[in-house]
């Protein structure tokens, strides 16, 4: 089974709880999307391979490091997009490929809409940005997606996860991480989180 990184960190913990505040304006919001991803990023890439490289400091050379393996972000939209901005702002060099599914209200299964991957793969390993993992199946019609282009490294991160969500997840890609704020309690008959934080992409660009 794929492993679950639930953040423990004291700072994801009080931007969280900000955010899931109903009274948190959609500026706010987006800027605490932002930050949370940020840090969530920070954990997700830990095992990042990196090479040798010599550095010229003020005062002498040194043996430093860079990073070996081209990165890609992958927000599904539309809320993800939220979320690369505070992965881009540590990963400048990342390149950013979007994959546009939205989710049936009747049979709450994903539909795609939208994608212009090339080809072949132009990263080797995909970090799939979407804040609420909650039925999964978005997220999982997404690994398949990035697995049939060619991607052997795919992590996904997300703001809050559901049992649901994260066990469908687990059951179709076992060997893909999964980094969040927090899992909470279940589904409601609508398929939101609880507690959640309500629509992540209504709060974001102010249509809820």
């Amino acid at each position: 089974m794929s492993t679950i990184f639930a953040s423990t960190h004291p700072l994801v913990a009080h931007k969280l709880s900000r955010l899931r505040d109903k009274n948190t304006d959609p500026k706010k919001f987006r800027e605490l999307v932002r930050e949370i991803a940020g840090l969530l990023a920070y954990e997700a890439t830990a095992d990042l391979l990196t090479i040798p490289k010599v550095v010229q400091t003020p005062l002498t050379s040194m043996n430093g490091k860079e990073l070996q393996e081209k990165i890609g972000l992958v927000p599904i939209l539309r809320a993800g997009l939220g979320m690369v901005e505070g992965i881009w702002e540590l990963i400048p060099t990342a390149e950013v490929w979007h994959i546009g599914l939205y989710r049936d209200e009747q049979t709450l299964q994903p539909v795609q809409y939208y994608n212009k991957l090339p080809i072949e793969p132009t990263v080797s390993v995909c970090l799939v940005l979407d804040p609420m993992l909650a039925t999964g199946g978005s997220a999982v019609a997404t690994v398949d997606i990035l697995k049939r282009w060619g991607v052997k490294k795919i992590k996904f991160v997300g703001l809050i996860g559901a049992p649901e969500g994260i066990g469908a997840l687990q059951a179709a890609h076992p060997n893909v991480p999964i980094y969040l704020a927090a899992v909470d309690d279940r589904l409601n008959e609508k398929g939101y989180i609880l507690p959640g934080l309500g629509d992540a992409g209504d709060r974001q660009f102010g249509t809820g």
